[in-house]
């Protein structure tokens, strides 16, 4: 085999926007070390890779209808092309079904492929998650997402946070030595970025090769900030995940920048919810030692922490009206400049347009 592949499946909210683009800022710096981040010529690594695994997994959103056909041969051919260590992410491909795991890894199988899988405590991975799909587009409230996931139901997340099935089924045809779970830390060590440390032994980097640290992140919403916008879903009667317009104004300028932003009070797992996330969490550790497979990291990360008692629990689906007040005004401010700004353009670009169409008629 002429290469190792180091695909890193997800899962959600456990760092990866910021891993993808601290690996994109550090490509050329990587490739001087053997260390192959596959990009379009002249493109974006983590949007590349986004759009391979939704070409591998037959989806089509976050851009214009096709935007990701061909995306996942263009990968591979990528890979084919590279001579040492290449590095493939995107977290997707956590939940992906049978067919698609077999598709991939045949694809792949002129490689040495290793599955990365990054997993963090349901106690903090329940709350991000839900107002995750929030900023997707969701309408649900809390409660009604935690039921679903603590009942089986099947949905993305659910999918693509139980360790055991996904690692079972990414995992099946490969040696445990091959599967490699990065636990998420509760602490983010002393320079803050034991993760990335983790990372870095997983997909068998020197952190010195990649100096250029990245400022992106995907920081969860406050509790006020979440039924804002869940409220605006629903007026909006947007579908969810697949329409651009949401993407663009809502999702990434309103909640990733402006919401993210204020100074709020954290979405939490309700204190009576912490019995299951613990199970679920020995279930995890469980299935790891008998499993074999590396671990970088510690398992005790997969335990949740219970809050201080005398903490006290904001219900995220009954929210003060004047929390709500303060997240609805700074929305309406920025969308109100947001349309001022796109007013401005269009009048420049019309009197453009105009006064080449008076030079074309001379």
């Amino acid at each position: 085999m002429s290469r190792v592949v180091h695909l890193h499946i997800g899962a959600p909210k456990t760092g990866t926007t910021y891993l993808q683009d601290r690996l994109r800022l550090n490509a050329t710096a990587l490739a001087r070390h053997g260390v192959t981040i596959p990009s379009p010529r002249g493109g974006r690594s983590d949007i590349f890779h986004f759009r391979a695994a939704l070409d591998l997994l037959d989806q089509d959103w976050g851009g214009r209808p096709g935007h990701a056909r061909g995306a996942w041969d263009a990968m591979v051919r990528r890979v084919d092309r590279a001579t040492d260590n290449v590095v493939i992410s995107h977290e997707i491909l956590a939940g992906a079904k049978p067919d698609k795991i077999a598709k991939a890894l045949n694809d792949l199988a002129d490689h040495e492929v290793h599955i990365v899988y990054s997993a963090r405590d349901l106690g903090r991975q329940l709350p991000a998650a839900w107002q995750e799909s929030i900023k997707q587009g969701r309408k649900w409230p809390f409660r009604r997402f935690l039921d679903r996931y603590e009942g089986g139901s099947s949905f993305f997340f659910r999918q693509a946070f139980d360790l055991p099935e996904v690692l079972s089924a990414w995992g099946a045809k490969l040696p445990p030595e091959r599967i490699h779970v990065v636990t998420v830390p509760h602490d983010r060590g002393p320079n803050g970025d034991e993760l990335w440390l983790r990372f870095c032994r997983a997909f068998r980097i020197d952190p010195a090769w990649a100096p250029l640290d990245s400022e992106r992140d995907n920081r969860s919403l406050g509790i006020a900030e979440t039924s804002l916008l869940r409220k605006l879903n629903r007026r909006l009667e947007l579908g969810v995940w697949r329409e651009p317009v949401y993407d663009a104004l809502i999702r990434e300028l309103l909640a990733q920048e402006v919401l993210v932003a204020r100074d709020a009070v954290p979405v939490r797992l309700p204190p009576h919810r912490f019995d299951f996330a613990e199970q679920q969490g020995e279930v995890w550790i469980d299935w790891i030692k008998r499993s074999g497979v590396d671990v970088v990291g510690d398992v005790d990360d997969l335990r949740p922490r219970r809050p201080a008692e005398d903490a006290k629990w904001k219900d995220p689906d009954r929210v003060r009206a004047k929390l709500e007040l303060g997240a609805a005004l700074d929305a309406l401010s920025t969308m109100t400049q947001e349309a001022a700004s796109r007013a401005a353009t269009d009048r420049v670009g019309g009197r453009l347009r105009d006064r080449a169409r008076r030079l074309r008629d001379r």
